[in-house]
């Protein structure tokens, strides 16, 4: 089956994703922004930010503050900044519940006065997304701060101090609800990547009815947008959350939306990480999200698997610099960078820095906009490739695709020749497999300088390999369901990808 040419939302939506958090902007958090909370109060959270400022300045001021920070939250030159010096290509960003407006605070701790503050809050969110996607920029709406809350830290909206999501109907119910509702008001906004059902869900979660929650609310939210990807909180266990996904990524007709675990990586809170010295725990991260060993790569016989990196930083413990002396740390810093952005592109479908805003701009160990100006954190090299280069080197390639693709079937089909002589075989399905592989790869790697997704310079990559290849399967036919060797498919389709990233380079 002919496949059609991936759309420009594919494109934003399974390419690597390199980008950075949008921090304390819809979801406040006092270290970041202090400059939003009213001096001797008591709470860091943005419940607390709101009352406060409620008591002290009365409603209209409040709001009008609240809108100002919201829409002086990325600049034109922010923007400029991020596709020109950062290359980046995704943001992720944080939201609460109250975000969506009154109408989803009744019950709520946001109920009565703070809910007036967020009237026009949703709309700033859409403007913020469309002023993205035009400068070539996806977003990730992260639904960050969860009614009762799905840990208990103060980014889940409130100073409550428990994790009362978990277990309580409402709470779960009015979540599911704003849910919805993003994923329907993401069918009118091009440039959505995702949507991510909660943020850092408390540990042992699992245990609380975590998964089917996910399970019934991305039943729901498939009935109003069926192709929206989701994302998931690993509840800091990927391990024990990479079954649920593929469970949920099957290669068959009646699967939901396609589905990413959203896992963070953070090196300096825990007393194990303060035990380490900065190059122990450089040289612990090639080793990072190795759970997905023997779980991606194979989607024909076990599903798709493919994680984000949410949440990164270049921040180590004081404890953990006392390991080493003053004059190693510039560099160590940089190595630090380097490993967590070369592991993560070449593991996970994506990262985002924590974070690109605070009060105290550039960030420090923080600081998106720093550690990129500094060198630490770098892009992917093809999204650093100017146009002619691109279009050059997507020339050659095409040169060379009828010898590298005669080569592989060649040596597929005599594998199995020697493998299991006389046995029937489609190759077929390799063959059309490995086409349809290397045309979905230039089409991405042109997607930018062709004109067909904004953004101007710079190739992408398929970063959520696992899903693009099951969502290909379904489309061609070549599923579970099929006559057994859609397999076959799935191998060509990989070495038509490998082939192609060889021939360009990247």
């Amino acid at each position: 089956m002919a496949l059609s040419r991936p759309a420009s939302d594919d494109i934003f939506r399974y390419r690597y994703q390199h980008g950075t958090n949008l921090g304390s902007i819809f979801v406040l958090e006092r270290w970041l922004s202090g400059s939003m909370y009213v001096d001797g109060i008591n709470g860091d959270s943005e419940l607390d930010a709101v009352n406060a400022n409620l008591n002290t300045y009365g409603p209209d001021a409040t709001r009008s503050k609240w809108e100002a920070h919201w829409n002086n939250a990325l600049s034109n030159d922010d923007l400029t900044w991020l596709v020109n010096t950062a290359h980046c290509n995704m943001i992720r960003l944080p939201i609460g519940w109250f975000t969506l407006g009154p109408s989803y605070c009744g019950g709520s701790a946001f109920d009565g006065a703070p809910a007036q503050v967020y009237v026009n809050a949703w709309a700033a969110v859409r403007n913020i997304v469309q002023r993205c996607h035009d400068a070539g920029i996806g977003v990730l709406i992260d639904l960050h701060a969860l009614p009762g809350g799905a840990n208990s830290e103060i980014h889940s909206g409130t100073s409550s101090g428990t994790a009362s999501l978990w277990g309580n109907s409402f709470n779960l119910n009015l979540a599911t609800s704003c849910l919805v509702f993003i994923a329907n008001e993401a069918n009118t906004m091009p440039g959505v990547v995702g949507l991510q059902f909660c943020n850092e869900a408390e540990t042992g979660a699992a245990g609380k009815g975590m998964f089917d929650w996910y399970g019934s609310t991305c039943w729901q939210v498939n009935q109003v947008n069926k192709n929206l990807p989701v994302y998931i909180s690993d509840s800091w266990d990927l391990r024990t959350a990479l079954p649920f996904l593929k469970n949920m990524n099957p290669t068959n007709s009646g699967a939901l939306n396609p589905m990413i675990i959203d896992t963070h990586r953070y090196y300096t809170f825990s007393d194990f990480d303060k035990s380490q010295s900065p190059q122990q725990i450089i040289a612990s991260i090639p080793n990072e999200l190795n759970e997905l060993d023997g779980q991606d790569g194979n989607v024909f016989n076990g599903g798709a698997a493919c994680v984000l990196v949410g949440e990164y930083s270049c921040v180590l413990d004081p404890v953990i610099w006392s390991k080493t002396t003053p004059d190693q740390f510039n560099a160590l810093k940089q190595q630090f960078g380097t490993v967590q952005s070369q592991r993560w592109q070449s593991r996970s479908g994506g990262s985002s820095f924590w974070t690109f805003k605070m009060d105290w701009m550039d960030g420090g160990d923080w600081g998106f906009k720093q550690q990129t100006n500094d060198g630490n954190i770098t892009a992917p090299a093809a999204m650093t490739l100017a146009a002619a280069d691109i279009n050059n080197r997507a020339a050659n390639a095409n040169s060379a695709a009828q010898g590298l693709h005669d080569a592989a079937l060649n040596a597929h089909v005599n594998y199995w020749n020697g493998a299991a002589p006389g046995q029937h075989f489609e190759h077929f399905r390799y063959d059309s497999g490995w086409w349809n592989g290397w045309t979905d790869a230039q089409t991405f790697f042109t997607a930018r300088v062709s004109g067909h997704v904004p953004g101007g310079n710079g190739g992408d990559k398929i970063g959520f390999v696992d899903l693009w290849v099951r969502k290909r399967m379904l489309e061609t036919n070549n599923e579970q369901s099929s006559t057994g060797f859609g397999w076959e498919w799935e191998q060509g389709f990989r070495k038509g990808l490998a082939d192609y990233y060889g021939a360009v380079g990247i």
